[in-house]
């Protein structure tokens, strides 16, 4: 089988170019992105001026992921209100731009709320303008801290469910450090099990929408030294049937209150084959994932995809494929059914793993309780 092996010399943690960052050139503010769409190919970033270049690159999916939409939201209001645009058109425009993934509207609204309230109290735009960047970098902070906590409770959480190391994990898309402030939510449970010798294999789908898992989650891992294999992702029953999946990790981009996942799509028909097959399915993800205000699975918006992103074929160095901008991959005129995400429902989910704790079973009671518990702290 053709994969890779796992290095070997100990936590030698690899240089990254940070996956978003605040900087303040002489010609003035400025948030700059490394562009997704374009790895794993080269590394090459992108710098926003204003909140509608911030827009086009979570649209695009130059920056994405539940947690950095929320960094990148926080940020993109702090943008405007340092430059001096309308905070309230910006702030709107931001939290249009992925409507699944919750966490953008989170980090949109510390980021306002803080501006308003420096506003009103003071009448300064400067000032209002200083909390709204403080208020974003707080945002960027906690991520850091929470996705080091997730790690550890989700290492517990495997110790606990399958002791004895030799893991075999599943991961879809890509929930590593280009999703976060830190080391990510599901990926970097399985990168903590990996520094502590317990990971033999990350199988990691290759999912759509623009192969996330394949172009991102293998960049993550090879440049991590972990032992990884990249499958298509209706390989993944074949794995399930021959035993050799211990676990499934995901993140998430809305937790509704009941419990249910929006996750990449592929990842509810994962969650069927683990229950079959006995296999444990987890959730890894920050509190503010959890979205009090969508009851259910049902109420969850579902973006749905350009349909050229399937009919056609577009170099990675490319963004957005756009019709006519690819090789064509199906007759012209072909309609698509290409949503970027599904649901898993909560009985199918074996816990939720979170800075605050686990949650198992997955019921809103124990959401509920989970949204008002401190953090915990693992000692591993």
């Amino acid at each position: 089988m053709a994969d890779q092996q796992a290095r070997t010399g100990g936590d030698k943690r690899p240089r990254r170019i940070p996956a978003i960052r605040w900087e303040e050139p002489p010609e003035g503010p400025v948030l700059v992105l490394l562009d997704q769409t374009r790895l794993p190919a080269e590394e090459v970033e992108l710098v926003c001026t204003d909140a509608p270049a911030l827009v086009e690159a979570i649209r695009s999916l130059a920056v994405r992921g539940a947690p950095l939409l929320g960094i990148a939201g926080a940020y993109g209001v702090a943008l405007a209100a340092v430059r001096g645009f309308d905070v309230a058109e910006a702030a709107g425009a931001l939290e249009g731009a992925r409507p699944t993934a919750v966490n953008l509207s989170v980090g949109v609204r510390r980021a306002q709320a803080a501006h308003r309230a420096v506003l009103a109290r003071t009448g300064d735009p400067a000032a209002a303008a200083a909390a709204a960047l403080a208020a974003a970098r707080t945002v960027h902070a906690d991520d850091a801290e929470a996705s080091a906590r997730m790690a550890a409770h989700g290492l517990a959480l495997l110790d606990e469910l399958l002791p004895g190391g030799g893991l075999r994990i599943l991961t879809h898309c890509n929930s590593g450090s280009l999703v976060s402030g830190g080391e990510g939510t599901a990926f970097a449970v399985a990168l903590a099990a990996h520094r502590k010798g317990r990971l033999q294999r990350l199988w990691v789908d290759e999912t759509r929408p623009l192969l996330q898992g394949a172009r991102l989650t293998a960049y993550e891992a090879a440049r991590n030294g972990m032992a990884y294999t990249l499958l298509t992702d209706n390989a993944a029953g074949s794995l399930f049937a021959a035993g050799e999946v211990d676990a499934v990790l995901i993140g998430a981009d809305r937790i509704a209150a009941d419990g249910s996942v929006a996750n990449k799509v592929g990842s509810y028909p994962l969650a069927v084959l683990a229950r079959y097959h006995h296999v444990p399915f987890i959730a890894v993800a920050p509190v503010t994932t959890v979205d009090p205000d969508t009851p259910d699975g049902a109420s969850i918006d579902i973006e749905q995809r350009p349909g050229a992103e399937v009919t056609e074929a577009t170099p990675p160095q490319v963004s957005t494929p756009r019709a006519g901008g690819g090789i064509p991959m199906a007759p012209l005129g072909t309609q698509v059914y290409n949503p970027a995400f599904d649901v898993t429902p909560p009985e199918l989910v074996t816990a939720i793993v979170t800075e605050k704790g686990v949650v198992s079973p997955v019921t809103a009671e124990a959401l509920v309780q989970l949204r008002t518990r401190s953090p915990q702290v693992t000692n591993d």
